[in-house]
């Protein structure tokens, strides 16, 4: 007995931990190679996102270049309530929606649905062919695709506009329609970023059992029922993470696309809350109006993302958090 207590207060001492700072010493030239790659975008963030939150109090500071951000008066919800009373208040949150609504209604099912077909093809090589072909329009610039829309959408020289007056319709200003400022905009999306965005999908699908396959066609399954009872299931949590984070963004359109796509004809559609927030805020230098309006936008992005990952949490069991 007395052998046996030794031996267990022994390997009680044996396996005491060590202090936290020789843990972490041990731990840091274990692996410094990764804490080193860890390190830039640890930085990144650091600089780029949480440094210029500084910068908020902007939005309720009447600011003056002079006295500095902290040294600004203090105007309280002046300029929320200036926004939110402003006649173009409703037309912006419209314009943005409509916009949002419609690039996550029909942007979003694409990507999935070419992922869904590339699995199913049979032909690696017509399979990676349409791959590179949907892929390239991700890599062109947002400046040369509006370029791209202005020349083929042309009404006097345009290459759409000529087919259509092969069948006799007259030529359509799309770049100056406000009625097709929308449709312009998400079909030139979807053609730009549905390839590139396939990309995650086709990776859930690829980490789906073989065997599922093989017992399906089996049982006499169809290629139809192979993806609906397989392939949609299979990447369903992956396409509901994604969807959560699309609904996220919903208030913050690319800027860049729009105001360039933005011309004096189109703008009762075209004007959105960030071109909006650009022309007050860095043209007209009203900055703590516009910092307003943005926190207000951030606002709503992180109570619809909250809001879709609680619906997702409680419908489903794939949720972000």
């Amino acid at each position: 007995m007395t052998q046996t207590k030794t031996a267990q207060k022994t390997r009680a001492v044996t396996y005491t931990k060590k202090p936290l700072s020789k843990r972490m010493r041990r731990a840091f030239l274990r692996d410094w190679q990764l804490l080193l790659l860890c390190l830039l975008p640890a930085l990144y963030f650091l600089i780029f996102h949480y440094i210029p939150m500084y910068g908020v109090q902007l939005a309720f500071k009447d600011f003056r270049a002079a006295d500095g951000i902290w040294g600004s008066q203090w105007a309280g919800f002046k300029y929320f309530e200036r926004f939110f009373t402003s006649y173009q208040f409703w037309p912006l949150i419209k314009n943005t929606l409509l916009l949002s609504f419609g690039q996550l209604l029909f942007g979003f099912p694409i990507p999935i649905i070419l992922a869904i077909l590339l699995n199913q093809t049979r032909s690696t090589r017509f399979r990676k062919f349409v791959q590179t072909i949907t892929y390239c329009p991700h890599f062109i610039s947002i400046v040369v695709l509006v370029g791209m829309l202005n020349l083929f959408l042309s009404p006097r020289s345009g290459l759409i506009n000529h087919f259509l007056g092969l069948f006799g319709i007259d030529a359509i200003h799309f770049m100056g329609d406000p009625g097709w400022f929308r449709p312009v905009f998400i079909l030139s999306g979807i053609w730009q970023n549905a390839g590139w965005s396939a990309i995650i999908y086709i990776a859930a699908l690829a980490g789906i059992n073989p065997d599922l396959y093989e017992a399906a066609q089996i049982d006499g399954a169809n290629r139809w029922q192979l993806i609906r009872h397989i392939d949609l299931p299979g990447i369903m949590p992956t396409a509901t993470m994604m969807f959560i984070l699309e609904v996220g963004k919903v208030m913050n359109i690319g800027f860049q696309k729009a105001y360039l796509m933005q011309t004096g004809l189109n703008i009762t559609t075209s004007e959105i809350i960030p071109t909006y927030i650009y022309k007050v805020g860095l043209i007209d230098a009203q900055y703590s109006y516009s910092a307003a309006i943005s926190l207000f936008n951030n606002i709503i992005n992180i109570i619809l993302l909250v809001a879709v990952n609680k619906i997702a949490q409680k419908t489903s069991e794939n949720s972000l958090w």
